[in-house]
């Protein structure tokens, strides 16, 4: 099954335009298949069938009354003999009803078939289909639903629906069943449904609706004066304290360039925008904790620091060192995630800073080392990013200490470069930390280690975050490679 621009220009060969204006067309005809309780299919006629044949393109089902199809037909080709009233409405360019005779299912079928016009000439048919025996009980609800939907379908005849600027909708965009009011050229209201009456009452608007203007009954008419003025639909929301708030979307009706009314759709999201508020009060927390925790490993850092400085003991004073760099490294990503604001943070923001970290700490005149950057490892969850920094601490500093010992070089120098480089293809990071220095010793075996670094190493990647590690020399370039993997799949 293709996509509707897929299948529009493949079967139908239509240009960017004519698909731009069905896909407006599928965005919002959810209303429309209210508004007629039956289903709705797209048809676009097959190039070189003569209209004889059509692949069905699009396909909704109202929530006003029962489907008539359990079975998805996007992608289907049916023909002139099985959809007559829509190969009639696309040669003569109109509007046309009646009952046609589906074999083996769904059987006897009620049919409005729409043209649908972009351009100047009819790219589509809307085919509203129905069984009679479905229908609900014709009442005045019905009836002017009913009618309302005539007044879209004509306008899709036009060209003029779906509108050329229409706002995108989202999903919490108000259906009929949520509420309606059907209002004239004068802007009040013919019409209003129990569901729109309630959501009215939840306003603090008790007085009955009909014949009155919004302004009159107390609520705002600014979406409704703007759809009225550029003919196109509006969106707005009200509220009523911070327990009330009710969605609006007006959508005007058009004849020729005049608007003769609207259908003003409402939906009561007061529960959605609580929710909405506890979840920027929960992210405001989550991000207040992580700068908390920031700023707690900041004083760790700077008391031991101070503990550091006191010491006389070169191995103790060493010691103090590394675990401050291990402190900070946590401490960079909880800052990061202190803006971020969410579970997830970009490594790159991480692995830059680190390596300025260890360069500035480690690297002197008489050691000059290089270090670079390379790749982008994306946005990794907090369980991830946190003890991947420790891991690339320790292997930036293992290179700096042991890749380039005093006088390593023939020259006197012991400088060298050390390049960090990251991929990831969502599935698995892949972390690799290369110097140019002297290499493993003979027999090296990172299993056997007992230095704290690379054991710190080790268990972080193997236990908290379930990757791998390996640890090669370069034979020939010299130096040393390290990559670390990490699977990433259950985090996606």
């Amino acid at each position: 099954m293709g996509t509707l621009s897929e299948l529009a220009r493949s079967h139908g060969g239509l240009g960017p335009e004519a698909v731009a204006h069905l896909h407006r067309l599928v965005a919002s005809w959810g209303p429309l298949a209210d508004l007629c309780f039956a289903d709705l299919l797209l048809l676009v006629p097959l190039v070189d069938s003569g209209g004889r044949r059509f692949v069905v393109t699009g396909q909704v089902r109202p929530t006003t009354s029962q489907t008539v199809y359990r079975s998805d037909f996007v992608g289907t080709v049916v023909t002139a003999e099985d959809r007559p009233l829509v190969f009639q409405a696309l040669q003569e360019g109109r509007t046309v009803e009646g009952e046609v005779e589906v074999v083996p299912e769904p059987g006897h079928l009620q049919v409005v078939a729409v043209p649908v016009r972009c351009g100047g000439r009819v790219v589509a048919v809307l085919s509203r289909e129905s069984i009679p025996s479905l229908g609900r009980p014709p009442g005045e609800l019905e009836r002017t639903y009913v009618s309302v939907f005539h007044r879209f379908a004509a306008m899709i005849a036009e060209g003029t629906f779906p509108f050329a600027a229409e706002d995108t909708e989202t999903e919490e965009a108000p259906r009929v069943g949520d509420g309606a009011l059907v209002l004239d050229a004068d802007r009040r209201v013919e019409y209003a449904s129990p569901n729109a009456v309630s959501a009215l009452h939840r306003l603090g608007m008790h007085a009955n609706p009909e014949g009155e203007r919004l302004g009159a009954l107390g609520l705002e008419e600014v979406a409704v004066e703007t759809a009225f003025a550029i003919g196109a639909p509006v969106t707005e929301e009200i509220e009523r304290g911070q327990e009330i708030t009710v969605l609006l979307r007006c959508l005007p009706l058009l004849e020729g360039e005049h608007t003769t009314g609207a259908l003003l759709l409402m939906r009561d999201i007061s529960e959605l925008r609580r929710r909405d508020r506890l979840l920027v009060s929960l992210d405001a927390t989550i991000r207040e904790i992580h700068h908390r925790v920031k700023n707690n490993l900041q004083t760790i850092s700077s008391l031991l620091r101070l503990q550091g400085r006191r010491l006389t003991s070169p191995e103790a004073k060493e010691a103090i060192e590394e675990s401050v760099r291990r402190i900070r490294s946590i401490a960079l990503v909880h800052e990061t995630l202190s803006r971020e604001g969410s579970g997830e943070v970009p490594f790159s923001e991480i692995v830059r800073p680190l390596v300025r970290m260890v360069e500035e700490s480690l690297v002197s005149p008489d050691r000059p080392v290089q270090f670079h950057v390379h790749g982008d490892g994306g946005r990794l969850p907090a369980r991830v990013a946190t003890p991947l920094a420790v891991v690339l601490t320790e292997l930036l500093q293992n290179a700096a200490d042991h890749a380039f010992p005093e006088h390593a070089g023939g020259d006197g120098s012991a400088g060298g470069s050390v390049s960090v480089e990251v991929d990831n293809d969502w599935e698995e990071l892949t972390l690799r930390v290369i110097d140019d220095g002297v290499g493993l010793p003979p027999g090296f075996s990172l299993d056997e280690v007992k230095g704290l670094g690379l054991s710190i190493v080790r268990s972080l990647v193997t236990t908290q975050i379930e990757g791998t590690i390996t640890m090669t020399s370069e034979p020939a370039r010299g130096g040393t490679s390290v990559e670390v993997r990490v699977p990433l799949g259950g985090d996606r």
